[in-house]
């Protein structure tokens, strides 16, 4: 598979919606996630992250014009020993509970499928890092209706062992602005992970579409230790 440019990818996409990278830093020694919401709506925008424990969790900026907070208001990211979740909607807290009681990641996801918000029934994406006695491995899945028929789930996973270095996956909602919104298609994209974290950090944010880009999360695992680092970027402040 070819390697991407992840600043090509999302400066290209005015709309890929919500979307997950994980991958290995080029100097081999961290583990790479990031993970970042857009909106269309004042609903949607209405955003911001905020630390919650290990992880983050979505909050209104200003809670008097919150509206419908079912799909909005979650936890995208929750930490188990060795494993970091990392969602797009609430199933963070089902693969957490599913997987702290012995489940794998995908047998967690087997109780949820795509958002109920049709036409777009937004694929519900997903992706989880094992990062254990210097060894690193990470999964993503996606979750999506059949072509936009409600009555059929498709379900992919996918895994990814001794990742190499500089290299990651990107996996996203929406293939671009529409419609209703066409739901993501193919596998997680090869792309490139450099820089350290704040140069990545500003990578992804540069690079998303001014207007509808919302939050974003980046963390940096040590891979020898397990020690991490976090960068947090609101649109609104």
């Amino acid at each position: 598979m070819k390697m991407l440019s992840l600043e090509q990818e999302l400066a290209e996409n005015a709309y890929p919606g919500r979307g997950i990278v994980i991958g290995r830093s080029k100097d081999g020694a961290k583990a790479v996630t990031a993970y970042f919401i857009m909106g269309r709506s004042v609903n949607s925008r209405n955003r911001i992250f905020v630390s919650e424990g290990e992880g983050i969790r979505t909050q209104a900026h200003d809670p008097s014009k919150l509206e419908d907070p079912s799909l909005i208001i979650y936890a995208p990211v929750r930490v188990l020993p060795h494993m970091t979740i990392v969602t797009n909607g609430d199933q963070t807290d089902t693969v957490y509970d599913g997987m702290e009681k012995g489940m794998t990641f995908e047998q967690s996801l087997r109780s949820r499928e795509f958002e109920p918000d049709g036409p777009n029934y937004t694929p519900r994406i997903s992706g989880i890092m094992n990062v254990k006695d210097g060894i690193f491995d990470y999964a993503m899945s996606i979750l999506k209706s059949n072509n936009g028929n409600p009555e059929s789930c498709n379900r992919y996973t996918y895994s990814y062992e001794n990742p190499a270095a500089g290299e990651g996956h990107f996996i996203h909602t929406y293939m671009h602005d529409g419609n209703p919104l066409p739901s993501f298609e193919g596998e997680p994209k090869c792309v490139e992970i450099s820089g350290d974290i704040d140069a990545f950090t500003d990578k992804v944010w540069s690079n998303l579409n001014e207007e509808n880009k919302v939050s974003l999360f980046v963390r940096y695992i040590d891979i020898a230790t397990g020690k991490y680092e976090t960068r947090i970027i609101n649109k609104n402040k």
